[in-house]
């Protein structure tokens, strides 16, 4: 089994000294730094590398420079997507987001992990566990997801908080561990 492969299965797998994985990222980062010198008014470029890079993307959707992520090909962005200024996505598995969705500047999404175990996370060793934000959800600034995450539809994340665990649907959550705070039809 490749490193890819497990990987995509959550298993641990060699990140750091794996060379098909670290030849892809070093594309990707190319990539990235390509579109981070584009002009901002050049935005048939831009949209054209961003597809590039990224694995899908459905009709119209922004991504602010500078923007950075590990693989591209594991982030789907939905329609509508606004991704703002610095936004960083470690997409060792599969990072997606739904319709209209809102992402302040500095926020980070990140799938990969390593083990608690030195000598295993010496070996280069890490796990990686999708993470899903649902539709019309609004992430407010220097907000960090961690792997493995839900975020249901409509949600709101204050500015500042790390998203450690799921959050259901039609709620305003914060804090460092992000909690909810209360359903936003209250």
């Amino acid at each position: 089994m490749t490193e890819k492969e497990k990987a995509a299965l959550g298993m641990l797998y060699n990140a750091n000294y794996d060379t098909d994985l670290k030849e892809e990222r070093l594309d990707c980062q190319e990539l990235c730094a390509e579109y981070n010198r584009l002009m901002p008014k050049e935005l048939e470029k831009r949209t054209e590398l961003m597809k590039r890079i990224l694995g899908k993307t459905e009709g119209e959707f922004t991504v602010e420079q500078p923007f950075f992520c590990d693989y591209g090909y594991n982030i789907e962005v939905g329609e509508r997507c606004f991704l703002n200024y610095n936004c960083t996505i470690l997409d060792g598995a599969k990072v997606t987001f739904g319709h209209d969705v809102f992402v302040a500047p500095n926020c980070s999404f990140y799938t990969a992990g390593h083990p608690f175990d030195i000598k295993q996370r010496n070996e280069g060793l890490e796990y990686a566990y999708p993470i899903h934000i649902g539709s019309n959800v609004w992430i407010g600034g220097n907000v960090t997801v961690l792997p493995g995450v839900s975020v249901g539809d409509g949600t709101v994340i204050a500015a500042g908080s790390v998203v450690t665990k799921d959050l259901p649907a039609g709620v305003l959550a914060a804090g460092n561990p992000c909690k909810i705070i209360r359903m936003l039809s209250e």
